[in-house]
Formats: structure tokens, sequence, C-alpha cells
């Protein structure tokens, strides 16, 4: 599968702390957004993924041993939701680009459909998992629709997580919002949001986005 932007974005503006440790990337595809907690974050020991597809698991596998944070980076093959039920561990960040294609189309590609469709995933599965799986002080980091912001607060808030930090995505500046990045923790606070705007025009960027995502484009 491609790089898509919505990976690019997530893994570039996720907020890492002093105090992180240990991550995971939640339905990794193949494994960027991991890579790149590795590249931004020296000190965190623990990088580790979870993909349920089998090719992309696999495409994960190489690409971490592939890149120069091997040592740091381990891929589970299970859905997350074997994953939050069975396992002790817990996370300082969990971080994920969740399939949020809810509409009744799905192409004939399971492994695209299982990457892209939310039926694979349901907010709710993921939220309570994220509970189990974070540590006391521990955030979350996710990127979706921004026509769904206000459904997946309400479900987050359900289980006990409040944002602590939102930024708005356009394409350009006469374009609607497209996408929202939360960053959820267990504490009510009030909470900045920022507005990101892609391109100016076609392929001409914004300083802003172009000093974001700098460390990871060609």
């Amino acid at each position: 599968m491609k790089v898509g932007t919505d990976g690019v974005l997530l893994g570039a503006w996720a907020p890492i702390g002093d105090k992180v440790n240990s991550i995971l990337d939640i339905g990794a595809g193949t494994g960027v957004i991991a890579l790149m907690m590795a590249q931004r974050s020296s000190d965190v020991e623990v990088i580790d993924a979870l993909e349920i597809d089998d090719k992309s698991y696999e495409q994960a596998v190489d690409n971490f041993e592939a890149s120069d944070w091997g040592d740091r980076l381990f891929c589970y093959h299970a859905s997350f939701q074997e994953f939050f039920q069975e396992i002790d561990d817990t996370y300082d960040l969990l971080i994920t680009n969740p399939p949020f294609y809810t509409e009744d189309y799905k192409s004939t590609n399971r492994s695209r459909n299982t990457a892209r469709f939310e039926t694979a995933l349901p907010f709710k599965d993921l939220f309570i998992g994220a509970v189990k799986l974070l540590t006391e002080n521990g955030n979350l980091a996710i990127i979706i629709p921004h026509k769904q912001e206000e459904n997946i607060t309400a479900i987050a808030k359900d289980v006990g997580l409040y944002p602590e930090k939102i930024m708005r995505v356009k394409g350009n500046p006469d374009s609607k919002i497209k996408r929202s990045l939360l960053f959820f923790g267990f504490n009510k606070i009030e909470y900045e949001i920022e507005e990101l705007i892609i391109e100016n025009s076609r392929h001409h960027y914004t300083q802003e986005y172009i000093e974001l995502t700098k460390d990871f484009y060609l």
C-alpha cells in the first residue's frame, strides 16, 4: 500500500513527551508511523506495532529490519481486539491511523478493505482497548475524518478519555476541513485547537506543512 498523507501527518504531529518510554502503533500497515516514531524518539525503548493483514504484517517486519531502528521495533500479527484482551503490557503512547471508511461500497481487494473500513476495527473497540493498554498518564493519538470528530470525541468521553490537543487539516485555503488529528488523555483540560493547510495551490505546499513533515520526505 502507498504511503498516505494521513499517516505522515499523524506520525509527524503526534506529541512524544519526555516521559514516553513505550509506543504502540495500532493497525501499522507497512509500518510507516512506527518507523516515524522511532526516527523522532531515540530515547523511547519500546516501539511495538500491531497488524492483522498477512502481507502488510510481512512488509512491516521487513521494513523494520531494514531500518536503522530495528532493535527497538517489533510487530505483532493479530487483531487489536485479540491483542488488548490477551496482553498485559501497557504503553505511554498509542497511535493509530484507523480504518474509517464506513460507506457501503467496498473494493474487491480484501487487504484494502481491512485497512480502510471501520468494520474491521469499530471505534468503540478502539477506545475500550486503549483504556486497558494505556499507562496511568498515557495518551492516544489518532487521525479521523473531520465530520466524525464530534462522534469520536463522545465515544472517547464514554470510556474516560478527553481531548488534550486537536489539529484540523484543510487541503488548501478554500477547501473544507478534511481531517482531525486528536490527542486524548485521561485528564479533562482546556485543550488547544490548531489548523493546518497542506497546499496553497496544487503541489505548492505551505510552509507550515513543510516544517511539520520535512524530516520525513526526500
